[in-house]
């Protein structure tokens, strides 16, 4: 596989006027992202894969960190604690050239930038990965994600019918988006 990972943080100003820090997962940011987790408002809860208020999968994901296939990148506040998650991981087999993402926002820094900003991010660390192809999947209900992604060039490939359920048991509609980058 290509390249190693970004180390290089990103400082940004949000049009808030509020600064973040964009970098990778480190081993010592287990205690922030379990914050973080438990910080996220309940409607985030019914639609995440991963329950970031588990100590056990947070120390997967620290574990996972510097994994040659998997790029997972924070948003740092100012006083440290975490604005922002996303990551970037290669798919298995027959599918080894596409990459999915994830991206979650805390609520107090939502609208002010932050999605984009680590969105395209997390863009180029899926092609520092290798990735020619990315893939976003989306309960129908979030449109701001749908949103972030849309601008970034994503396009709809397909919807799945009540293919999720929410950790209430209700079902929901998943879309999925797609972006491939330019051939070089």
């Amino acid at each position: 596989m290509p390249n190693t990972p970004r180390t290089r943080p990103i400082s940004a100003t949000l049009r808030d006027g509020r600064t973040v820090t964009i970098r990778p997962l480190a081993a010592e940011d287990g205690p922030a992202l379990l914050a973080f987790g438990a910080a996220l408002p309940q409607d985030d809860w019914l639609y995440l894969q991963n329950d970031l208020r588990n100590p056990d999968v947070v120390g997967r994901l620290i574990s996972a960190r510097d994994a040659e296939h998997w790029r997972q990148l924070l948003a740092v506040a100012a006083d440290g604690t975490i604005a922002a998650y996303s990551s970037a991981r290669l798919l298995p087999g027959w599918s080894s050239h596409v990459a999915d993402l994830q991206l979650l926002v805390a609520e107090g820094w939502r609208r002010v930038g932050l999605g984009t900003l680590l969105a395209r991010e997390t863009v180029d660390a899926a092609r520092e990965i290798g990735a020619i192809k990315l893939m976003v999947d989306i309960v129908e209900e979030q449109a701001d994600g749908l949103t972030i992604f849309t601008r970034l060039g994503f396009t709809r490939e397909g919807l799945l019918i009540n293919h999720t359920r929410d950790r209430d048991g209700n079902r929901h509609n998943l879309v999925v988006l797609g972006y491939r980058f330019p051939e070089s």
